[in-house]
């Protein structure tokens, strides 16, 4: 298997309430803003991997509307979904054509227009084929669940929960491409309007429309290129474990076990990680996964946050950009996002919102709800300068 290394990456801008462009519309500015970052022509693409989450798109071979119309066609392109790891898992995909000799050069794209699809203010209806969601278990509702079993357990306050929105709500401030700026109170966060308690409205995610595309490469490509080498050092996707019976709400075992697999891959550790775009959807997600990542104990993740670890100056800094608390959720193209965002971290390019020396992040999204498990799916990138 060869190395597999990012060449160029494209984004859109993040957009709330209604983006200014069809679905198709922020897929082409991403691909074309990739193959401009990557200086390469859309004819060097030798294979497409387009990632949304269904039932928010209008359209049909969606990758292919994307990909054709900007010259692209004649070669395979493939539609996939994992809700919102969906293209997250598109650019595993893509690594794995570059990796295995497929091809040299190939892209994943991600894209939601939520706003197009859905009435704002909505939360996305559960499938009604999944024996607890058939009893009402909305995602708001399982992670409010989560929450309050983790201040059950280990005496964690909503002034804790909240303190993970102060902290992204900064970060955001830095970053010019967030939909929101406006820094915020622990009371602010507490007081808000109730959504699933003790979940308030800003501990939980925006929805947003965003297009995001990673062009990945072999490494005698991206030296020829001469473009800084940012190298995929895990590209890791796994699925939930079954279980009929008695889960603890506090673990989230799909991603300690991706995380352990993903650095084993890497043939790193948590330590020798720098900073981490989470999937922050709630609050209460950054305690869970900063414990299932390793970076802290099970029941720490408090103590880790109050301590500084996870910002700036730490041991590791989550959601530099905001995380989705702040930037917002495009759900199907959030994990493609992350890369956009890690890869501007590594090549010393996010400005104001840079994370001192940073060699190595990882990104983490899982996706949908299967009856007995954590997550349906959870993908990890590790990525090295």
């Amino acid at each position: 298997m060869r190395d597999v290394y990012i060449i160029g990456v494209g984004m859109t801008d993040y957009y709330y309430r209604k983006s200014p462009m069809s679905d198709v519309s922020l897929g082409q500015v991403a691909v074309y803003n990739a193959l401009k970052d990557a200086g390469i022509k859309n004819k060097q693409v030798q294979s497409v991997y387009t990632g949304e989450m269904p039932g928010l798109s209008g359209s049909i071979c969606f990758g292919q509307q994307v990909a054709i119309t900007l010259g692209m066609g004649g070669v395979p392109m493939m539609n996939v979904e994992s809700a919102c790891s969906s293209s997250a898992l598109a650019v595993n995909l893509a690594a794995k054509d570059v990796a295995a000799g497929v091809t040299d050069i190939s892209m994943a794209v991600g894209v939601q227009n939520i706003s197009a699809h859905r009435t704002s203010g909505t939360a996305f209806s559960p499938d009604l084929n999944n024996p607890e969601a058939m009893q009402g278990l909305t995602m708001p509702g399982l992670y409010s669940m989560r929450a309050r079993r983790y201040m059950e357990n280990f005496g964690a306050t909503s002034e804790d929960i909240a303190l993970i929105c102060v902290k992204n709500r900064r970060h955001a401030m830095n970053n010019p491409r967030s939909q929101f700026h406006d820094p915020l109170t622990v009371e602010q966060v507490v007081n808000a309007r109730s959504i699933s308690e003790p979940l308030t409205l800003l501990m939980s995610c925006p929805n947003v429309d965003a297009g995001a595309a990673v062009i990945v490469a072999t490494k005698e490509k991206a030296m020829q290129l001469g473009t800084k080498l940012i190298r995929i050092l895990a590209s890791e996707v796994t699925s939930g474990i079954f279980t009929n019976g008695f889960r603890d709400m506090t673990w989230m075992e799909i991603t300690a076990r991706g995380a352990k697999e993903a650095y084993e891959i890497a043939g790193i550790g948590p330590e020798d990680i720098d900073m981490v775009e989470c999937h922050d959807a709630f609050a209460i997600n950054e305690f869970l996964y900063s414990e299932a990542m390793g970076f802290c104990g099970h029941g720490e993740g408090v103590e880790f946050l109050r301590s500084g670890g996870s910002d700036y100056g730490g041991k590791v800094v989550f959601s530099p950009r905001g995380g989705l608390l702040s930037c917002g959720h495009p759900t199907g193209a959030s994990g493609a996002a992350q890369i956009v965002e890690m890869t501007w971290q590594l090549r010393n390019e996010a400005g104001a919102m840079q994370v001192p020396d940073c060699k190595t992040a990882m990104t983490h999204v899982t996706g949908g709800g299967v009856y007995g498990t954590n997550n349906s799916v959870c993908t990890i990138n590790i990525l090295s300068s």
